[in-house]
Formats: C-alpha cells, structure tokens, sequence
C-alpha cells in the first residue's frame, strides 16, 4: 500500500505568489525591453510590473529591465536613458466599474515608432495577471515569435486542507491569481478536459466509493462520469474530448482502463498482477504510455492500444515514477541518485533522450499544450520550487515555494 500511494499521491510543497525567481539562459539574442509604469494605481500596478517582466523571460526572446520606470502613457517618445533599449513596453491599469482594464503601446527604443498599442478589459480584477498575459503574447506574435499563448492558460491543482480533506484550485502560471472552485470533503487528481479548459475530472471520494466528476469552471455544472471500488483516477482525455484513461481497481490491483464518454462503456487496456497506472496516451492516440513495476522498481512502459504486448520504454534510472506525453514526445522523472530525481525528454519510442535537469529532486513533469514547455516540482539544497522548461527556448525559471501541501497538478 505505501508502494501504491507513492505512485499516486505524492505530496508536493507549494508556494508564495510573489516570491523571486531564477532564469538561466544565453541572452545575447533576445531583445532589451525596457517596462515603464504609467498608472495611478501605485500597488496593484507594481504587481503588474512583476507579472510584465516574468512574461517577457518565460518566453525566451526578450530581456527586460528588472527596473520600473514611472512615465505618461499620452507621449510616445522615449525617454533619454531607454533609448538604448530596443522596446519599450508603457502600460496603464486601472478598476472601471469592477473590472480590470490595461493599455499598452510597444514602443521602438531607436526612433520612438509606435509599434503595437491595445487595451484589454478582464471583469474580475482579482485575475489581472491575465492582463499582462495576453498583452506579452500579442508583442511576442506581433514582432514575430513562436506562440506562447500558453502563459493564458489555467493550472488546476490539488491541494489538502486536513485530515481526509482537500479542495481544487485555478491559478495563472505565476500563481498570483488563485481561485479556490471545489470545497469540502476529499477531492483529487484534477485532470484538464478539454482545450479551451471549460472543465475538468477529478476524483471525488464523498460517496461510498470514488468516483469521477467532471465540472465546468464557467457555468459550475457538476455531472458524475464514473465511479469504482477501490480507486478510481482520471489521467488523461483524448485529444477530441471522448475518452478517457482511467486507473481503476475493482479487483485490488490497479489497470488502466479506457472510457468511452459517449457509449458509456469501459475497456481494460493493462492486465498485469502488480501495479499499472498514470496512462497517458501516445501517438496521436494509437499507444498508450504508462508507469509499472513489472521488473520490480516503477518505469515507463508503452503498449499499442488493442495490442497485449507491452515494452519498456525507458531503460535509463532505477525509478521512473512520473510521465507525460505530447503528440510523439514523452517527458518522465528518472531516479539517479540518492535523493536525486531529473527530468528526460525522450520520443515516444524511447529514443532521442535528453536531460532537463541535473540537480536537486525534480518530479511530476507536465507537457504544455504545444509541447514546448515542462512545468516540473523542483527540490533542491532545502529549497522547494516551481520550475518551467522550454524546450525549443533552453530557458528555465524556477519559482521558489512555500510549505503548503499539493496532491496532484495540471495545466
């Protein structure tokens, strides 16, 4: 039983929202943009500032000034001591009638030529990180990047309250926004359901036996999918929205099974006597990628669907005991060492592996939607981080914790 709960609930430490973070990168390629502040609002615009300048690092192509300029919003020229800058970012917030509102032009350093300018309204100002979220992704596509629409997406996390207690939070990336959307009693393993994240399943155990909920996070709707003795936990859906991977154990030993949403019908996809769990699924839905102790110690394991042979995937580490995977992409968390997990990145067919970490205990790794970026729980030295990877950028950020316990995460 410790075995299993090992694979299935880790307890993770979680963090201050304005806590500093750490960046690695080569910068000599990326743009010089200089933030200037031009609101009244002195401390809820100073938030934005952080929330500016950790947008523009996380997407690897600019290296904002860490200072904050105050200026007017109205002149476009730039100012003597930025225009050595390529950019310069003013931006404006304010509250109208309980919403959250931002201006912003980008400015050209060398001859002051407005580049961009846009206003973005969000109605509830608690989620004004979103602001700077959706105004660094349109500079980022207008001067002509890779896509980071994924700093506009929610994560979804599980958090413990108390004894047999736990509720469901969204945050932004950076998590100064939270919202707390499930209450009371033992909910776990929040699970995305659909791109447009309108909801998601998660495993309720307030009923007689668990069970799967799926919950709209606009409407609040709450329907039950699924339930099963034992355990029950949904770990991945398919890209069209109509199945899911579920690990069940209706017979004491966990599989993976799939279920189909609009048949309503289950089918086990492992048979094996010992522990078969965390299915996610692997080429373009065709496979399936899983954690088992088929050779005693937890590791990846891969399977055509329909298929009954079953292969290693991963060779290197003594303990593989998390996975993700993205289109023909898997990432995992392999043991090395005595108190020393690091994160691979490997094709869906074992090969091409490369490290992303190399100290500290690094886990649980989760792909972006466009696979172009790992969020992983980093330990390290007594400290407990945060940590994001790109993977095209070789940029990483790492957002130290606070000592709050989180069972299971997704975005």
């Amino acid at each position: 039983m410790r075995y299993l709960i090992a694979l299935l609930l880790p307890l993770l430490l979680f963090a201050a929202p304005d806590a500093k973070m750490k960046i690695s990168k080569n910068v000599d390629n990326r743009l010089k943009v200089a933030i200037v502040d031009c609101s009244s609002d002195n401390e809820m615009s100073k938030k934005l500032f952080d929330i500016f300048v950790d947008d523009f690092r996380i997407s690897g192509n600019f290296l904002p000034d860490r200072n904050r300029y105050e200026g007017s919003y109205s002149s476009a020229a730039s100012a003597v001591g930025l225009r050595n800058k390529q950019y310069i970012l003013k931006y404006e917030y304010a509250n109208y009638n309980s919403s959250a509102v931002v201006r912003f032009k980008l400015i050209k350093g060398s001859n002051s030529r407005i580049v961009l300018e846009k206003k973005y309204t969000i109605p509830n100002p608690s989620r004004y990180p979103f602001l700077a979220h959706r105004a660094v992704t349109e500079v980022n596509r207008v001067l002509g990047f890779p896509s980071i629409k994924w700093i506009n997406r929610y994560v979804v996390f599980a958090r413990y309250t108390g004894r047999k207690e736990s509720e469901i939070v969204l945050a932004d990336y950076t998590f100064h926004f939270t919202k707390t959307v499930i209450r009371g009693g033992l909910n776990l393993f929040p699970q995305w359901g659909d791109p447009k994240q309108q909801g998601f399943y998660y495993t309720s155990y307030e009923g007689k036996e668990p069970a799967i909920y799926h919950l709209n996070i606009y409407t609040g709707e709450r329907k039950f999918i699924t339930s099963s003795p034992g355990m029950i936990i949904c770990s991945d859906v398919s890209k069209d929205g109509t199945k899911l991977l579920l690990t069940m154990a209706p017979n004491a030993q966990p599989d993976i099974y799939e279920l189909d949403l609009s048949a309503g019908s289950k089918r086990r996809l492992t048979k094996y006597s010992g522990i078969d769990v965390n299915g996610k699924f692997a080429d373009n839905g065709k496979s399936l990628i899983f954690v088992s102790n088929r050779l005693g110690n937890p590791g990846i394991y891969k399977k055509k669907i329909g298929s009954s042979a079953v292969i290693k995937l991963i060779y290197h580490g003594k303990k593989n005991s998390s996975c993700d995977t993205n289109g023909k992409k898997v990432v995992y968390s392999s043991k090395e060492a005595t108190n020393r997990f690091n994160i691979y990145v490997a094709d869906s067919y074992g090969g091409g592996v490369r490290p992303l970490t190399s100290t500290g205990v690094n886990q649980f790794p989760r792909f972006a939607p466009d696979g172009n970026t790992v969020l992983y729980i980093k330990r390290d030295r007594g400290l407990n981080e945060i940590g994001y990877i790109g993977l095209k950028t070789n940029i990483t950020m790492l957002f130290p914790l606070g000592n709050r316990k989180i069972q299971s995460i997704d975005w």
